[in-house]
């Protein structure tokens, strides 16, 4: 299982990322409070500004202080 570092030693499998996004549109915003509402929101951002949101495959979304080219670069081995 390859795992990503999405800051502050937190990891997310790879395999279940659908998406990467930065949070700047109203339509991300509405889907963060969306999952929030649910119980199916992973803040890990240690009170940093939100820079990306994860969405994965098992219905959750993660909120990093990780910019999404950064993330995206961590993937796919090339550090940003």
């Amino acid at each position: 299982m390859q795992l990503v570092n999405i800051g502050f030693g937190n990891v997310v499998a790879v395999s279940k990322i659908v998406s990467v996004v930065s949070p700047e549109s109203a339509p991300l915003k509405r889907l963060v409070q969306d999952y929030r509402e649910r119980g199916s929101l992973v803040d890990a951002t240690f009170g940093r500004r939100t820079r990306s949101i994860i969405i994965t495959d098992g219905n959750l979304a993660v909120l990093s202080a990780v910019a999404p080219e950064t993330i995206a670069g961590r993937i796919s081995g090339k550090e940003v």
